[in-house]
């Protein structure tokens, strides 16, 4: 049974401006800037928000948390501002967006493929760096009510009930985690949520004080997510 239910996206940005105006268009979504110079892109769910809040450090290190997106073509990205990103060996296309350099992957479809899912998110998953995927991944199924696929690979993944994206995908590395990421996911459930995510592992970062309403935690590989507690 589910312990917390996916809420929507955040991107940490220098550049809140640049950020929103690649992202919108890229995700297909409505950018709102607001009275703080942060931006929050809207859709047609509460699920499809992504909120793009101002950092001040710049992106350093390769992204341990990034988007993967349905593509028309390459050309179409490269046109809203990303770079093709050399030295990847994949079937899809490893691109830097405009305002950071950050990692995405472009996996262009084809004309069938797009009259088959006429109404498809631009979002095709989220996907996560991890030193041991297999038990992150189960953690993460176990919070969220999801199940497990893994096909024997590097890398395993859930489907999100309610995310707009098919997958959450973990893929194991051999880097470790060394700084905040820039992309992560917020979540919502019942009073007392968050202790019940310390007793299966998590941390507790921050806690609800003057400024935050919601409880910062990082799962058991240390991936910040933020978690919203319901009205009862």
């Amino acid at each position: 049974m589910e312990i917390v239910r996916f809420k929507d996206l955040c991107i940490d940005a220098t550049d809140p401006a640049t950020a929103g105006a690649f992202w919108a268009p890229a995700l297909g979504l409505e950018l709102q800037t607001l009275d703080d110079g942060d931006v929050v892109l809207r859709g047609t769910t509460p699920e499809q928000t992504v909120w793009i809040n101002r950092v001040p450090e710049p992106r350093k290190v390769k992204q341990r948390v990034h988007l993967d997106l349905h593509a028309h073509s390459v050309a179409e990205y490269e046109a809203l501002g990303a770079t093709v990103l050399p030295g990847w060996d994949t079937p899809w296309t490893v691109m830097g967006d405009p305002e950071s350099g950050g990692e995405l992957c472009v996996f262009e479809r084809d004309d069938a493929w797009w009259a088959e899912h006429p109404s498809a998110s631009r979002l095709y998953e989220v996907a996560v760096d991890a030193a041991d995927h297999a038990a992150i991944t189960a953690w993460w199924a176990d919070v969220l009510g999801g199940e497990v696929e893994d096909d024997g690979r590097d890398f395993s993944w859930i489907q999100v009930a309610g995310a707009p994206f098919e997958s959450l995908v973990f893929q194991t590395v051999p880097e470790p985690k060394t700084v905040k990421n820039r992309i992560h996911w917020d979540v919502t459930g019942p009073p007392g949520a968050a202790d019940e995510l310390v007793r299966r592992g998590a941390r507790v970062l921050r806690a609800p004080d003057d400024v935050v309403a919601w409880t910062v935690m990082a799962d058991p590989e240390g991936n910040e997510f933020c978690v919203f507690t319901e009205e009862p």
